[in-house]
């Protein structure tokens, strides 16, 4: 996990693109932060077994070449064939007691090194106990340049607060990196789909894509 920076970058909308490029060269090496927050105990069972409930949320890529899925990485899978893309790992309880300011999970993609084929990255979450997103407090994500243990300069934010579309559903994709001419872009999506798991939803992107 590593601490916010007091630069947060542009706050993006659904539906919202940025180009991942700085004094107009491309980016070499990013990271997307993911973070969530613990399911907060209400009522009786609140007042009697105190503490929040903890939330499995698994972040997750799957890389295209054209509509032909090529790989997913994600907690069964760290690191991605060429190396270019790798996972912090699992986390499993998101924040316990609020929004820490940390991220619970990140994605480092070296962005030269992607095999020059693929030409998309979507990135998701998927709650592994089936935990309802529309109970989650919160879900967010972060583009920025540096490591899993420090940032340089945050690009960009993407924060979902609880809405109606997101109850009764346990995955959410929330973009996509798209190769361009000059590097790459990210598209924001949010989005929650029917798949339940990880290889169901990298399977759902495909379909989508045909």
């Amino acid at each position: 996990m590593i601490a916010l920076e007091k630069k947060t970058g542009i706050n993006l909308k659904k539906g919202s693109s940025i180009k991942l490029e700085k004094e107009g060269q491309p980016l070499k090496h990013i990271c997307i932060g993911l973070n969530w927050g613990a399911i907060e105990r209400k009522g009786f069972l609140g007042t009697l077994l105190g503490g929040n409930i903890p939330v499995d949320l698994d972040g997750a890529v799957t890389t295209f070449e054209g509509n032909e899925l090529v790989e997913t990485i994600y907690f069964k899978r760290l690191y991605s064939r060429d190396g270019s893309i790798r996972h912090s790992g699992d986390d499993l309880t998101g924040d316990m007691n609020g929004d820490d300011g940390l991220d619970n999970e990140v994605i480092t993609i070296d962005l030269p090194y992607v095999n020059e084929h693929i030409d998309s990255i979507y990135i998701y979450l998927n709650s592994y106990q089936q935990q309802d997103f529309g109970g989650i407090p919160y879900s967010k994500l972060r583009i920025y340049e540096g490591t899993p243990t420090h940032v340089n300069e945050v690009l960009a934010t993407f924060n979902l607060s609880v809405e109606e579309k997101f109850k009764g559903y346990v995955s959410m994709v929330m973009g996509k990196l798209v190769r361009t001419g000059s590097g790459w872009k990210f598209d924001t999506i949010g989005e929650p789909v029917e798949a339940k798991k990880i290889p169901e939803i990298a399977w759902h992107l495909r379909q989508e894509m045909m």
